[in-house]
């Protein structure tokens, strides 16, 4: 997966916004005010791409143990955050699966006022 397809795939999902909170290098995607991915620009273009997505705790667990790309959150809580090393072997399909899945996570979370704000946006 390169950076645009990252980007605009994030980007896809319904409510989505794009971020700078941190510093100008980290980009955060988020849905209804709250993180679901986020990676640094730099580490791009030093082609060692990665980026942390929210899991279900159980399931980060099994990842962690099946792929080597996939460690705990870095600066992130271990149990529900996910760091995806892209410079791998990892397919892009399975990618989006986890952007996915750490979308409908925070989502989830969200007020059922704004999550029918989101699900009624136009997107």
């Amino acid at each position: 997966m390169n950076l645009e397809m990252f980007y605009e795939y994030c980007l896809s999902k319904k409510g989505a916004s794009e971020h700078f909170p941190f510093d100008e290098d980290t980009l955060v995607f988020k849905v209804g005010g709250k993180m679901f991915a986020l990676s640094s620009l730099s580490q791009w273009e030093k082609n060692e791409a990665s980026v942390n997505l929210k899991c279900d705790p159980d399931r980060a667990q099994e990842l962690r143990a099946e792929y080597d790309q996939i460690k705990p959150g870095f600066h992130m809580s271990k149990v529900h955050w996910n760091t995806v090393a892209l410079n791998g072997n990892l397919q892009d399909k399975f990618v989006k699966e986890l952007i996915d899945h750490s979308y409908e996570l925070v989502f989830k979370s969200l007020t059922k006022k704004i999550q029918n704000e989101i699900i009624e946006l136009e997107n």
